[in-house]
């Protein structure tokens, strides 16, 4: 009888995305949120953008506003990067990389136009062998390393030299991997780009051009976003569950070029609004639902960490806790992260999908320092990180948008993750 109820609720309710959702996710990935990073202040137009909308759907603040604040380094691309070869301008993020730690091409007074260089091709047997050889690096030289045709053990070494070199020299390192960008909390002196083979190795001249500025904050001001559902009655003396998903992404390199994180991870965001709208009409009896939006993951799980040592109640009061990342997709299924740490939960979980098949597969996966459920594990907080498979493999690159998402299991998921909630 249970199992033709929970069919019936099923379709009557899942196929139908909600387009109130849809509308928050495509915002969080638009251009004038500008990749939600550090340029234009990015994050902090999504982190006000979300605030505003759980307050809209009726979540309350746990404290005196929605916001945690917290600081940390990190370094910036605001304004040119820029790269030539034969007078040909490079599109960013499809044909070269600015690595997330490069220093500038020069110095703003003397960089109007970028500065040239004389590309120098690295031996690669003297390379391995040691740095010593090309410093110190002549001034108006770019040093170009091949990072690929070598043996695993080789390219470990090879990627070792190259961060070496880029402590003294400018390096160009020449690639044939898909581009996946990601953020400092360092900036080298030298300019470091990637550029991808099928590019590099049209150029006829033995000169490139390099525009770059850079800006490296000492102490960015960040916010996680912080909303909840009281239990029915006599909130104070309840427990809390959690669900939280990163809203951060890498913001901007360049004024021209910005990185939407639709999958990753404005879905994740989406999928916390969308339960919220749910349980805001029906809230739990048991337990009090926290939402966090965290800051600061793509620079190294930052505002998860931030907050586990400055919890706004006892630790010990988290019943559990369930990060969203990566929601956009699920043709292929759901991940489980920490699912071997937590049987019972995890069997029930698998249980609950079993009964109505919302999901062709949830696949356990053991403790992972993989994204902000981490630091609450290490704490004693029980927690479960999940994230969706499937053939969108658009990652921390300038595809990630809000068209290439698919939302095949969105709604599976959440109703999936409304039952696990309610089972509590």
């Amino acid at each position: 009888m249970r199992l033709l109820l929970l069919n019936l609720f099923f379709s009557l309710t899942v196929f139908g995305q909600n387009p109130q959702t849809k509308t928050f996710i495509e915002t969080l990935c638009s251009p004038s949120f500008h990749g939600r990073g550090y340029v234009n202040n990015g994050d902090s137009i999504a982190a006000n953008y979300i605030a505003k909308s759980f307050q809209e759907i009726g979540l309350l603040p746990l404290t005196e506003s929605y916001f945690q604040e917290f600081s940390f380094p990190v370094q910036t691309f605001p304004g040119a990067c820029e790269l030539k070869m034969d007078g040909e301008s490079l599109i960013p993020g499809v044909h070269f990389l600015v690595a997330p730690n490069s220093g500038p091409s020069c110095a703003l007074s003397d960089c109007q136009f970028g500065k040239s260089y004389r590309v120098v091709t690295c031996n690669a047997e003297k390379l391995y062998a040691s740095t010593a050889s090309f410093y110190p690096c002549p001034e108006n030289v770019i040093l170009a390393v091949r990072s690929f045709g070598l043996s695993p053990d080789s390219l470990k070494v090879i990627k070792t030299r190259i961060r070496e070199l880029s402590s003294f020299a400018p390096v160009l390192e020449i690639t044939k991997d898909k581009f996946t960008w990601s953020v400092s909390q360092t900036a080298n002196a030298y300019p470091f780009v990637q550029v991808q083979d099928s590019v590099f190795m049209r150029r006829k001249d033995g000169t490139i051009n390099l525009h770059i500025e850079t800006r490296f904050l000492k102490q960015h001001q960040a916010r996680n976003v912080i909303g909840y559902i009281p239990a029915r009655k006599h909130a104070k003396k309840k427990p809390y569950l959690f669900l939280t998903a990163h809203y951060d992404h890498l913001g901007r390199m360049g004024q021209a070029n910005y990185f939407p994180g639709a999958n990753d991870n404005a879905s994740g965001n989406g999928m916390l609004y969308s339960i919220a709208q749910k349980l805001v009409k029906q809230p739990l009896e048991k337990y009090n639902v926290v939402f966090v939006a965290f800051a600061g993951e793509e620079a190294g799980l930052l505002g998860s960490k931030y907050y586990v040592e400055h919890p706004v109640f006892p630790l010990k009061n988290m019943r559990f806790l369930l990060n969203l990342d990566i929601m956009g997709s699920g043709e292929d299924g759901i991940t489980c992260v920490n699912s071997t740490l937590f049987k019972k939960e995890f069997d029930r979980l698998l249980q609950l999908n079993e009964e109505v098949n919302y999901l062709p597969i949830i696949k356990p996966r053991g403790p992972a320092a993989n994204s902000d459920h981490y630091f609450f594990t290490e704490a004693g907080v029980p927690a479960f990180f999940i994230y969706t498979m499937g053939p969108n493999k658009n990652y921390h690159d300038v595809f990630d948008t809000y068209e290439a998402l698919s939302f095949d299991k969105f709604d599976e998921i959440e109703q999936l993750l409304l039952e696990f909630i309610r089972g509590f």
